[in-house]
């Protein structure tokens, strides 16, 4: 009698055991504890200097956030078809959140949507999506501020007059029209009514096409005086052509332009001053607001305000819309030491 008690409570004891070790493996199996959250960094083109400091910056802010992984993509060449197919691919993952700076607006639209109806939390950084297509634009400056920048470098460099041109990226992309738009505007102001804008063409942000078009440019017009590139690969391209046709000193080049890429330009002379934000500080900052919706923070809507670590608190507009900061201005004082950053 004593033995079957016996049996029975060591058979109980190790049922007991079993059922708890059962329950501590599930515990440290979940894979929703384990899990990270994945953004997806979408860039216009891979091997481009501004989208590789901006990868640093997400990969920053995923450090801090923890349990964020980074997965930065983008197409060779810079089109919407690229990226359609890398979003494509992207919803399969199930990825939880994608931040894209959109090669064309409207065509990235209906994929974008797809991916939101996934449950994707879609945002758009640099150059912006329309608004049915994502839930948040992160300008990294102010289209008025940007626009007026560079109006105001072209003057300084020609003396307040003379011919102007533009060479952009390409034609759809949302935040260089809106840019080009603006400075146009400010050409009607009187402090630069004598500044007269002759030709806009577009490089595609492809370093051989656009300095084909600064060539065209520079043997299109004798008297142009300054050549404004709101891409960070047509003001290299463009200084290039301006040293390659021996114009340095009568034509100059300004724009937005990466530090480590315009150093050289800056010493040669083709680059009097050019402007950008610090993209590390957008990708940084782009991380951190796709990381507030995936967390369903109720400010993470229009109207509300999100706070992105060092870059403080952005305040979305009506619209959806965010900006970061002004552009802040590179010449041969600082170019070097900023050169070595980004």
């Amino acid at each position: 009698m004593k033995l079957n008690k016996l049996i029975g409570a060591a058979v109980t004891a190790t049922l007991a055991l079993g059922l708890a070790g059962c329950s501590d493996k599930k515990t440290d199996a979940n894979p929703a504890a384990q899990q990270k959250i994945r953004i997806a960094m979408v860039v216009k083109n891979l091997g481009n200097g501004f989208f590789d400091a901006a990868h640093e910056g997400a990969k920053e802010a995923a450090k801090e956030l923890g349990g964020v992984e980074i997965i930065y993509t983008g197409p060779t060449t810079p089109s919407a078809e690229g990226q359609i197919e890398i979003i494509n691919s992207l919803i399969s993952q199930k990825v939880d959140a994608i931040v894209i700076s959109a090669n064309d607006p409207n065509a990235i639209v209906p994929i974008a949507k797809k991916a939101m109806q996934r449950g994707i939390k879609v945002l758009s950084f640099d150059s912006g999506l329309a608004k049915e297509g994502r839930l948040m634009q992160l300008n990294p400056s102010n289209a008025e501020l940007i626009g007026q920048k560079q109006i105001e470098m072209a003057a300084n460099v020609s003396g307040g007059e003379g011919e102007i041109a533009i060479l952009s990226a390409s034609a759809q992309a949302t935040n260089q029209n809106i840019w080009i738009g603006v400075m146009k505007k400010v050409l009607e102001k009187p402090e630069f009514s004598k500044l007269k804008l002759v030709a806009t063409v577009y490089g595609d942000d492809q370093s051989d096409k656009s300095y084909r078009e600064a060539v065209g440019l520079l043997r299109s017009n004798p008297k142009l005086k300054v050549i404004i590139s709101p891409s960070t690969v047509g003001i290299n391209a463009a200084a290039k052509a301006v040293v390659d046709e021996n114009m340095v000193g009568k034509v100059y080049v300004t724009g937005l332009g990466l530090p480590s890429e315009m150093a050289g330009h800056v010493k040669s002379g083709a680059v009097n001053e050019f402007a950008i934000w610090n993209p590390i500080d957008l990708g940084y900052a782009a991380t951190y607001a796709a990381h507030q919706f995936i967390q369903a923070n109720p400010n993470a809507k229009a109207g509300g305000e999100l706070p992105l670590g060092r870059m403080g608190t952005i305040k979305i507009d009506a619209n959806g819309e965010a900006a970061l900061a002004p552009p802040f201005t590179y010449n041969k004082e600082n170019v070097d030491k900023f050169s070595k950053i980004f």
